[in-house]
């Protein structure tokens, strides 16, 4: 948290002097820190490996003492040295935040005995002699509702990823990634329903038009992106409307895992070439 202003808000809330000025990590800064022995332990609820375009992902499971929060088996539970159940959305009350940014909130349709990862993770920090305030579903509302809404400055982008120019370098396709996920493709909601799988969209390339001639490729053809950390061959499909220079990839379907073989994520530069990967 850089903003000044911010942290003093935060602070009042949490009936604290102050926030420290220095950020805390973040997802990346965590990783690094715990694949180099800087950080002894991981809290990880409800995170997939593969959905990180982070290589130092499983040094980081492997070294750290690691709690795992799931509702079910994960890669991370595999290797955790303590799994915590907790309640799945059925179970407990909660809320989810649409597209619009409209919160929705909904009811538990089962009672059972099961948890919610909230007070889970509202008892492990007692026991560290930290009071969260997160026990209960109106403790968690009480803190949005006090915090309310930001209204001071806010972020502004620095503009298109390659600067503003073209995309693309000369030659075989120097491109800008998108990506995101398709509603049926490899994600762990849709494991052991291999016929619900088979309905999921086939994994393509889409490129512009432009792109597509300077490539040298048709509706078909195969073509390989690649990083710096390995690349995916998949058929290409030429869209209307694509911006030039620029490759489209589903981020986690049957053949085309962006995040865990390319370790990139949207807006990265990656190279596309006509032809399977050699």
């Amino acid at each position: 948290m850089t903003d000044a202003a911010a942290r003093g808000e935060v602070a009042a809330v949490w009936e604290v002097a102050s926030l420290p000025a220095t950020p805390g990590r973040d997802t990346a800064g965590i990783v690094s820190a715990a694949a180099s022995g800087a950080l002894g332990a991981l809290v990880v609820g409800g995170v997939d490996p593969g959905d990180l375009a982070l290589p130092q992902v499983s040094d980081a499971l492997a070294k750290a003492f690691v709690v795992s929060l799931e509702i079910r088996e994960s890669a991370v539970t595999a290797v955790a040295d303590v799994v915590l159940p907790v309640a799945p959305h059925a179970e407990k009350a909660g809320s989810f935040v649409n597209w619009e940014g409209r919160v929705r909130p909904f009811e538990a349709a089962l009672t059972t005995n099961s948890m919610s990862d909230h007070r889970v993770l509202d008892m492990l920090a007692a026991e560290l002699g930290v009071f969260l305030e997160t026990r209960t579903q109106e403790q968690i509302n009480d803190q949005f509702e006090a915090l309310g809404p930001w209204t001071g400055a806010r972020a502004t982008s620095s503009g298109a990823a390659n600067g503003g120019g073209t995309a693309y370098g000369a030659g075989d396709g120097d491109v800008v990634l998108a990506t995101w996920p398709l509603l049926l493709d490899r994600g762990r909601m849709q494991d052991g329903e291999p016929f619900l799988a088979g309905t999921a969209r086939a994994s393509v390339a889409r490129v512009g038009a432009a792109l597509a001639a300077r490539l040298a490729v048709v509706d078909g053809d195969e073509v390989t992106v690649s990083s710096g950390s390995g690349s995916v061959s998949v058929p290409v499909l030429v869209t209307d409307g694509m911006v030039d220079g620029v490759v489209w990839l589903p981020t986690n379907s049957l053949g085309c895992a962006v995040r865990s073989t390319l370790g990139v994520d949207a807006g990265a530069r990656v190279t596309v070439t006509k032809g399977g990967a050699r």
